[in-house]
Protein backbone atom coordinates (compact mmCIF):
# COMPACT_ATOMS: atom_id res chain seq x y z
CA UNK A 1 0.00 0.00 0.00
CA UNK A 2 1.06 3.29 -0.88
CA UNK A 3 1.62 6.12 1.39
CA UNK A 4 -1.43 9.17 1.61
CA UNK A 5 0.55 11.87 2.22
CA UNK A 6 2.46 11.19 5.43
CA UNK A 7 -0.82 9.86 7.15
CA UNK A 8 -3.24 6.71 7.87
CA UNK A 9 -6.88 7.69 8.00
CA UNK A 10 -6.31 10.79 9.79
CA UNK A 11 -6.26 14.54 9.06
CA UNK A 12 -2.49 15.20 8.07
CA UNK A 13 -0.48 17.44 10.92
CA UNK A 14 -0.01 20.22 8.89
CA UNK A 15 -3.93 20.18 7.98
CA UNK A 16 -4.70 20.15 11.96
CA UNK A 17 -2.09 23.28 12.27
CA UNK A 18 -3.63 25.20 9.68
CA UNK A 19 -7.29 24.67 11.36
CA UNK A 20 -5.65 25.47 14.59
CA UNK A 21 -4.42 29.05 13.03
CA UNK A 22 -7.52 29.51 11.55
CA UNK A 23 -9.57 29.51 14.76
CA UNK A 24 -6.96 31.51 16.32
CA UNK A 25 -7.09 34.25 13.73
CA UNK A 26 -11.29 34.14 13.67
CA UNK A 27 -10.81 34.64 17.70
CA UNK A 28 -8.34 37.69 16.96
CA UNK A 29 -11.00 39.32 14.22
CA UNK A 30 -13.57 38.99 16.56
CA UNK A 31 -11.96 40.29 18.97
CA UNK A 32 -10.40 43.59 16.91
CA UNK A 33 -14.57 43.75 15.74
CA UNK A 34 -15.46 44.27 19.29
CA UNK A 35 -12.67 46.45 20.19
CA UNK A 36 -13.49 48.86 17.18
CA UNK A 37 -17.11 48.96 18.20
CA UNK A 38 -16.25 50.19 21.32
CA UNK A 39 -14.03 53.10 19.66
CA UNK A 40 -15.26 56.66 18.89
CA UNK A 41 -13.89 58.84 15.91
CA UNK A 42 -14.43 62.33 15.82
CA UNK A 43 -14.37 64.96 12.75
CA UNK A 44 -14.82 68.55 12.16
CA UNK A 45 -15.13 70.47 9.03
CA UNK A 46 -15.45 74.37 8.46
CA UNK A 47 -12.63 75.44 11.35
CA UNK A 48 -14.63 73.49 13.96
CA UNK A 49 -18.02 74.94 13.05
CA UNK A 50 -19.24 70.98 12.37
CA UNK A 51 -18.33 68.04 14.79
CA UNK A 52 -19.58 64.26 14.11
CA UNK A 53 -19.24 61.36 16.45
CA UNK A 54 -19.41 58.46 14.82
CA UNK A 55 -19.01 55.31 16.26
CA UNK A 56 -16.64 51.84 15.26
CA UNK A 57 -19.90 50.69 14.30
CA UNK A 58 -20.21 53.40 11.70
CA UNK A 59 -23.42 54.83 13.64
CA UNK A 60 -23.76 58.74 14.53
CA UNK A 61 -23.40 59.29 17.79
CA UNK A 62 -23.55 63.70 17.46
CA UNK A 63 -23.52 65.94 15.16
CA UNK A 64 -22.94 69.62 16.67
CA UNK A 65 -23.47 72.69 14.52
CA UNK A 66 -22.10 75.98 15.87
CA UNK A 67 -24.56 78.55 16.10
CA UNK A 68 -23.04 80.88 13.60
CA UNK A 69 -22.79 78.24 10.90
CA UNK A 70 -26.45 78.28 10.36
CA UNK A 71 -26.93 80.80 7.76
CA UNK A 72 -30.63 81.06 6.16
CA UNK A 73 -29.01 82.65 2.70
CA UNK A 74 -26.27 80.18 2.31
CA UNK A 75 -27.91 76.31 3.53
CA UNK A 76 -25.48 75.10 0.94
CA UNK A 77 -22.97 75.89 2.75
CA UNK A 78 -23.77 73.84 5.74
CA UNK A 79 -24.66 71.10 4.04
CA UNK A 80 -21.56 71.27 2.28
CA UNK A 81 -19.52 71.16 6.14
CA UNK A 82 -22.27 68.23 7.35
CA UNK A 83 -21.30 65.69 4.53
CA UNK A 84 -17.17 66.76 4.70
CA UNK A 85 -17.08 65.79 8.72
CA UNK A 86 -19.44 62.47 7.71
CA UNK A 87 -17.42 61.49 5.45
CA UNK A 88 -14.12 62.11 7.35
CA UNK A 89 -15.65 60.14 10.70
CA UNK A 90 -16.70 57.38 8.53
CA UNK A 91 -13.37 57.40 6.18
CA UNK A 92 -11.68 57.68 10.02
CA UNK A 93 -13.26 54.56 11.08
CA UNK A 94 -12.54 52.82 7.65
CA UNK A 95 -8.47 53.54 8.42
CA UNK A 96 -8.82 52.10 11.91
CA UNK A 97 -10.13 48.91 10.68
CA UNK A 98 -7.56 48.32 7.60
CA UNK A 99 -5.08 49.32 10.40
CA UNK A 100 -6.04 47.30 12.75
CA UNK A 101 -6.40 44.20 9.93
CA UNK A 102 -2.97 45.15 8.93
CA UNK A 103 -1.76 44.31 12.51
CA UNK A 104 -2.82 40.96 12.23
CA UNK A 105 -0.34 39.90 9.83
CA UNK A 106 -2.61 39.05 6.62
CA UNK A 107 -3.68 35.79 6.55
CA UNK A 108 -0.99 35.27 9.89
CA UNK A 109 0.52 32.43 7.52
CA UNK A 110 -2.00 30.47 6.23
CA UNK A 111 -0.82 30.54 2.77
Amino acid sequence: MGRHGGYMGGMPQNMGNLMKQAQKMQAQMQAQAAELETKEFTATAGGGAVNVVVTGKKEFKSIEIAKDAVDPDDVEMLQDMILAAVNEALRKVDEESSRMMGTMGGLGGLM
